[in-house]
């Protein structure tokens, strides 16, 4: 009995023995796998995974920008996970003291971080595609594809040129893998939503499309260097539009010229064939010479009613203009602006 006894209490350590052991064997691996920090990061570093990116890509982009402390354990946990047939595309955040399970969670989950994008002031829709590119996965070329294409923009009640009408400019969140065509709709659905009621009906009041309205604000935008004074010049461009004058607006000459260093407007200027040359062509040319801002657009939504069809910047380039009613007037505005010009010697 006391060898039965003797036996079972040696049986019974070394089970124990064999429990420690093990223990001490396998709770650091699993700590090391599942909890101990293993992101080599001191901010937040992101990881781009493309469309499409398989297992081996993802793990070339990890080691390139050098983002574990660990790699084997974290691949050991990937492979448990069966993590290369889960990959999502999208802009992933890496963050101090994130272990392998939360970084595992976050990336079979899809769970990125949106991209901020912002837009004011971008005068060409080819300056656009480029400026968003490259903050997002599709390149440039992509979008302007899709804005030069008649058929696609036809579907949303635009043309190649007025399309650009549909950007307003303010800032968006959206996933960095949005496609070029997912981009498009978003930025329509925004375009929708700004022109709300309200903004409809004091177009319409103007006789005026959205499209024209925005066409007319990239006009008021690239004259007025003062937000304040863009009722004004919203009021003069919508008499001269009413009452049959040609707008003789520079900032569409120097468009149509493609010349944006030009400073001063010459009479060789003036006589580019150009459906954008307001000097030749009356009514509004047909597409925005730049994006306007949100507070142009409301400008013409509400301009100032006056009788003024003339204006000039003033000679003390303070920024603002002189109004006229009449071409003498205009005319005496415009001789003291040019002797200013010829006093700083600004010839072109």
């Amino acid at each position: 009995m006391a060898n039965k006894l003797k036996k079972g209490t040696i049986a019974g350590i070394i089970l124990v023995l064999i429990l420690v052991i093990t223990a001490a064997i396998i709770i650091p691996k699993l700590y090391v796998k599942f909890i101990k920090e293993n992101t080599n990061v001191e901010q937040k570093t992101y990881l781009y995974i493309p469309t499409g990116a398989n297992f081996d890509q993802v793990r070339d982009s990890i080691a390139k920008h050098n983002l574990l402390i660990d790699s084997s354990s974290f691949y050991g946990l990937a492979k448990d996970r069966d993590y290369g047939s889960k990959i999502k595309p999208g802009k992933y955040p890496f963050k101090k003291g994130m272990n392998n399970r939360e970084i595992l969670n976050m990336l079979v989950a899809g769970n990125q971080e949106p991209v901020a994008i912002s837009f004011r002031n971008v005068r060409l829709k080819n300056n656009l595609a480029g400026m968003v590119s490259k903050k997002l996965e599709f390149d440039s070329a992509t979008l302007v594809t899709l804005l030069d294409s008649a058929e696609f923009v036809k579907s949303y009640g635009f043309n190649t040129d007025n399309i650009y009408t549909m950007f307003i400019p303010n800032s968006y969140e959206m996933y960095w893998n949005i496609t070029a065509q997912d981009f498009f709709i978003r930025m329509n659905k925004e375009y929708t939503k700004f022109w709300d009621t309200d903004r409809l009906k004091k177009a319409a009041d103007l006789q005026l499309t959205p499209q024209e309205v925005t066409i007319l604000a990239s006009i008021v935008d690239s004259e007025a260097l003062m937000d304040k004074e863009m009722p004004t010049i919203a009021g003069l461009y919508l008499n001269r539009l009413n009452n049959g004058i040609k707008l003789e607006a520079d900032p569409t000459v120097i468009f149509a010229n493609n010349d944006f260093t030009i400073r001063r407007v010459l009479n060789r200027h003036l006589t580019k064939d150009s459906p954008y040359n307001t000097y030749r062509n009356k009514g509004l040319p047909p597409g925005p010479i730049t994006m306007p801002s949100i507070n142009a657009i409301d400008a013409v939504l509400s301009p100032e009613k006056h009788n003024y069809i003339y204006m000039c910047a003033k000679e003390d380039f303070s920024g603002y203009h002189n109004f006229a009613t009449n071409l003498s007037e205009h005319t005496a505005n415009a001789r003291r602006f040019q002797q200013a010009l010829n006093e700083r010697n600004i010839k072109k």
